[in-house]
């Protein structure tokens, strides 16, 4: 069967951000409902963590020649499938940790790849990203929702069942064939110019500034990614309620990304990494301050600015670098921000939980406060 490309292109994303909607909010209330302690759940999710490090860094950067995009993301696909299904065989923690490893691994290069399939399709057929990648985001909206919705009616199992039809879904439809083949020379690898050049370039300090600043930024939000469903279900919240409050802060990214050019055209990336620090500190203070629903609402509300007004500053500080600086740094923020930052923290979070839990977004708080300062001037 074939369909139009941007169609083919929006289903990924959609059935992608599907699977990560119940993933990320959810699979540490299914490591709880199968009897794990949270040092261990923080363990497992820091090494899942570290996994889609490793993926997005090393796999991903195999795939050089454009024309072999789809096949990558079907085998990439199809891995995941194969790991997604040996969550049913077993909830010993070494088994645990090989799948979590294992699904990771695969599972977390689907969308640079998918992004840089958006990119080949852009200069040959003239796709339009925007409203392309927008159904990733509206299918995380609908999947936390309605994970919880099925946790509050049946159990923690609901969350593995609805994750095993997903992947299993997105396969399906990476199998069917697009309208346009991607085509192309092979892409250039971030490792061009080797070692020295990635050296050098974080030897600058407004880089290494930058580096550090979104690192502490991105990775103060693992509480909130590996235990917040936890701490808000202990609270007497329900998994229908949790969703729909994942849902809010997604819902609230959407919103901003859609109003970037608008609200952010004449902001410099220095000035958004202040705007984010800000609603970063005082949404951690307020996570850590209560779990009354009205504060719950408000801090999702601020995920708009935690979040993705530090992902846009990071955006506006790549795009301001040349040639092949901008491969360098997309893929240090990648790898460091957005994995490896994370990694750690989810990892120092799951042995803190257990000692403080709610007070824990207070150290989010403490680590994300240095940020204030480290914002590169020439940004």
């Amino acid at each position: 069967m074939t369909i139009g490309s941007a169609r083919w292109l929006g289903l990924s994303y959609f059935t992608y951000f599907f699977c990560y909607g119940i993933y990320l909010p959810f699979w540490s209330v299914w490591l709880k409902g199968i009897g794990l302690d949270a040092e261990k759940i923080g363990l497992l999710l820091g090494c899942g963590m570290v996994a889609r490090f490793v993926g997005s860094l090393l796999i991903a950067s195999q795939v050089k020649n454009p024309s072999q995009l789809i096949l990558a993301l079907r085998l990439l696909a199809l891995m995941t499938c194969f790991f997604a299904i040996g969550f049913w065989f077993g909830g010993q923690w070494l088994w645990l940790l090989l799948v979590m490893v294992g699904f990771n691994l695969f599972f977390s290069p689907l969308v640079p790849l998918s992004d840089a399939l958006a990119a080949t399709w852009t200069q040959q057929i003239g796709l339009a990203y925007g409203p392309v990648r927008l159904w990733g985001s509206l299918a995380f909206v609908i999947s936390s929702a309605l994970t919880g919705m099925l946790v509050s009616a049946w159990s923690s199992q609901a969350i593995l069942t609805l994750l095993s039809v997903g992947v299993l879904i997105m396969l399906s439809g990476m199998m069917l064939t697009p309208k346009t083949q991607p085509q192309g020379d092979a892409r250039q690898g971030a490792s061009e110019g080797g070692w020295a050049a990635w050296l050098d370039l974080l030897r600058e300090n407004a880089v290494w500034r930058f580096m550090l600043c979104v690192t502490l930024m991105q990775g103060a939000h693992a509480a909130y990614y590996s235990f917040s469903a936890i701490w808000w279900q202990e609270a007497g919240y329900s998994a229908s309620v949790i969703g729909y409050l994942w849902s809010l802060g997604v819902v609230a990214e959407i919103v901003i990304f859609a109003l970037s050019n608008r609200l952010f055209r004449r902001w410099s990336a220095r000035d958004l990494l202040l705007l984010s620090c800000v609603c970063a500190l005082v949404r951690w203070v307020m996570l850590g301050s209560s779990t009354a629903l009205p504060l719950l609402i408000a801090a999702q509300i601020l995920h708009c600015g935690s979040f993705t007004v530090c992902h846009l500053a990071a955006m506006r500080f790549i795009a301001s670098r040349q040639g092949a600086e901008v491969i360098r740094l997309q893929s240090l923020y990648s790898a460091l921000a957005m994995g490896g930052g994370i990694a750690v923290m989810t990892m120092i979070s799951g042995v803190l939980f257990t000692h403080l839990q709610g007070h824990l977004f207070w150290v989010m708080a403490l680590v994300a406060l240095p940020a204030l300062f480290l914002r590169p001037r020439a940004a």
